[in-house]
């Protein structure tokens, strides 16, 4: 009995450390990789550097796609692309 009370705090902090550090993560990634394969051609998207543009063209083999801005057409990893400024600025027009 004093040998499992010995390793309590450590039991303790490591489930204090997965449920407030790596469940978030992992629920975070998934929810990411979901939107990266939910993508389709004409969304507005935002790169996680700022670009703004519309999809035109989507590869399955390299999970690339290839966006439509101001400047042309640029080719992107699909992992580029900002999840939450993507979904706001697809998201529709509340109304008053």
């Amino acid at each position: 009995m004093g040998d499992i009370g010995n390793f309590l705090p450590f039991i303790a902090m490591f489930a204090v450390v997965y449920f407030f550090m790596i469940a978030p993560q992992m629920k975070r990634a998934k929810r990411e990789k979901a939107f990266a394969a939910g993508l389709k051609r004409g969304d507005k998207v935002v790169t996680k550097s700022g670009m703004h543009g519309k999809i035109v063209d989507l590869n399955d083999k390299d999970n690339s796609c290839v966006i439509e801005t101001l400047a042309g057409k640029i080719k992107f990893e699909r992992s580029a692309i900002s999840m939450e400024i993507s979904q706001k600025l697809n998201a529709p027009a509340k109304t008053k």
